[in-house]
C-alpha cells in the first residue's frame, strides 16, 4: 500500500468513527505510525510527528465551524506538510545549472524536464552533455534535447570540465544553461573530483542533485554526500508517480535542511513541477488540486487549438475528436481523477475509462470528414456504420453506441448554449480564469 493510500484509510478510519474519543484517536495514531514508517519515513521524524498530531487532535480547540473530526484531518495536513519541507520559488532568470546524481536517478531526462520548464516560462534553453563517462549518454541527452526543440552541445572529450566551458561559449546567447554530469553507481572520490572541476570551471548559479524517490531514506545521505562535494542549491525528486517510498525521500531530504526544488510525476516532459508541499501533500490525502487541472486544461487547449467557442456553437463528432485527443495529452485518467480528489477509483474502472475514450477516437478517425460534421449520416446508414466498425476493427454495435453517447452529450452541450451563466465559467475555465484559480 502506498503512502497515499495508507493515510487516506487511517484518516477514513477515523472520520467514520461513531465517536471521536481519546481511544478512536489513540488508534488513529497508531495506523497513522504504521502507515508513515512502513512506507521509508524516518521512525524519529514519524514520532515526533505523530506526538504534535495526537496533542492537536485531542487538546486543541478547533476553530469556530470545524468539527473535530475536521480538525484533526488538518491537524495531519499541516504536520506532514511540515514534514516535507518548504515550497519552491523557481527563479525564472538568466543562469547556469549544474545537474548531479547517480545512475539511475532520471538526470538526464530530468534535464530535459528543467529545460522545457524554462522554455514554457519564455526564456531560451540549452543543454550541454558534460557526462563522459556512460557510453551513449550524449546521444540520449542529444535525441531527447531534440525531440523536445532545445539547443544541445556535446562533443567526444574525455576532460568533462572542458567540455562544460566550451559548451558554455557555444550557447552563450540562451538565458538558462543546464549541464548534464555524469553520475556513477556510487557516491567516491572520483566523482567528487569530477564535479568539483566542472564546478570551479563554470561557476554555476545553482546546482541540483538529482534523487530518484525509490531510494526512500538514502535520500538524505546522498544530499549530505554531493554537498560535500559541491553547493547544493536543491533536490530534483523523480519518479514520485508509482514509488511507495516518495514521502520518505522528500521528509529525509528536508530533514537535511537541503530545499526539494522540483519533483518529477511521470515520464513525459510535462510531468514535472516546482515542490509544493501543500499541493503534494493534498494530493496524498485525496484533496483537489483544482489549480493544476486548470492549468493542465488551459495548456493542452492551446497545444490543439481546442476553441471554446467553437465547441459550445456547434458540437459536432470533430470537435468531440479534438476533445478526446486533448484528453489524451492531459495524461492518464488516474492523474486527472487525481487532480479532482478522487483518487480511490477502482482501477478496472480508470482502465475501462481509457479503453472506452480509445475505442472512441479510433471509431472517429474511421469515419469521413462529412460524416464527423453530420452523426446523422451515420445513424442513418447501417452501412456507413458497418465500414466504420471494419475500418476501427471493432463491432457495429460499439458504432451505435458511440453515436448513442455523442447524441447525449450534444443535448447537454445544447443546454449549456442556452445557459449563458454556465457558458462564461466554461470560457474562463478553459483560459485559466476561474476566480481563485488564477
Amino acid at each position: 500500500m502506498d503512502l497515499g493510500e495508507g493515510l487516506r484509510k487511517a484518516l477514513a478510519k477515523l472520520t467514520g468513527a461513531s465517536l471521536m474519543d481519546e481511544r478512536a484517536v489513540k488508534e488513529f495514531i497508531k495506523e497513522l505510525q504504521r502507515t508513515l514508517i512502513s512506507n521509508d519515513v524516518n521512525v524519529k521524524l514519524v514520532f515526533e510527528l505523530t506526538k504534535r498530531v495526537e496533542e492537536r487532535t485531542l487538546k486543541e480547540k478547533p476553530l469556530p465551524g470545524v468539527s473535530a473530526k475536521e480538525h484533526a484531518v488538518r491537524a495531519v495536513y499541516d504536520e506532514l506538510v511540515k514534514l516535507m519541507g518548504q515550497k519552491y520559488e523557481a527563479k525564472v532568470e538568466k543562469q547556469k545549472i549544474l545537474l548531479l546524481g547517480l545512475f539511475g536517478s532520471g538526470k538526464t531526462t530530468s534535464t530535459i524536464k528543467l529545460a522545457k520548464f524554462f522554455k514554457e516560462k519564455g526564456l531560451k534553453p540549452g543543454v550541454i552533455c558534460c557526462d563522459t563517462f556512460r557510453p551513449a549518454a550524449r546521444e540520449q541527452l542529444q535525441q531527447l534535447a531534440e525531440r523536445n526543440s532545445i539547443p544541445f552541445y556535446g562533443e567526444v572529450e574525455e576532460d568533462a570540465a572542458k567540455v562544460a566551458v566550451n559548451g558554455i561559449s557555444a550557447l552563450a546567447t540562451n538565458d538558462v544553461i543546464i549541464l548534464d554530469s555524469s553520475g556513477r553507481s556510487a557516491f567516491d572520490s572520483e566523482l567528487s573530483k569530477e564535479l568539483k572541476r566542472i564546478y570551479d570551471a563554470t561557476k554555476p548559479d545553482a546546482c541540483f542533485l538529482v534523487l530518484s524517490a525509490d531510494i526512500g531514506q538514502v535520500a538524505g545521505k546522498q544530499a549530505a554526500e554531493f554537498n560535500s562535494a559541491v553547493p547544493i542549491s536543491g533536490v530534483i525528486v523523480t519518479k514520485l508517480d508509482g514509488s511507495g517510498k516518495g514521502g520518505g525521500a522528500l521528509s529525509a531530504v528536508a530533514s537535511t535542511g537541503a530545499k526539494v526544488a522540483f519533483i518529477g510525476t511521470g515520464e513525459k516532459a510535462d510531468d514535472f513541477e516546482p515542490f509544493d508541499p501543500t499541493k503534494y501533500v493534498g494530493r496524498l490525502l485525496g484533496f483537489p488540486d483544482l489549480d493544476a487541472l486548470l492549468s493542465k486544461m488551459q495548456k493542452v487547449a492551446e497545444e490543439v487549438n481546442l476553441d471554446p467557442d467553437a465547441m459550445m456553437e456547434k458540437f459536432t463528432l470533430k470537435v468531440f475528436y479534438d476533445q478526446l485527443k486533448a484528453t489524451k495529452k492531459m495524461g492518464p485518467l488516474k492523474n486527472i481523477f487525481g487532480m479532482l480528489g478522487a483518487v480511490d477509483l477502482p482501477k478496472e474502472m480508470v482502465e475501462q475509462g481509457e479503453d472506452k475514450l480509445k475505442k472512441f477516437e479510433v471509431m472517429i478517425s474511421s469515419m469521413t470528414p462529412e460524416e464527423r460534421e453530420d452523426a446523422q449520416l451515420i445513424k442513418k446508414s447501417i452501412t456507413r456504420q458497418e465500414r466504420i466498425a471494419r475500418g476501427a476493427g471493432v463491432k457495429v454495435e460499439d458504432v451505435r453506441k458511440l453515436i448513442s453517447e455523442f447524441e447525449r452529450m450534444e443535448k447537454m452541450m445544447g443546454m449549456f448554449k442556452k445557459d449563458r451563466g454556465f457558458r462564461r465559467k466554461m470560457e474562463k475555465m478553459m483560459s485559466g480564469k476561474m476566480p481563485g484559480f488564477g
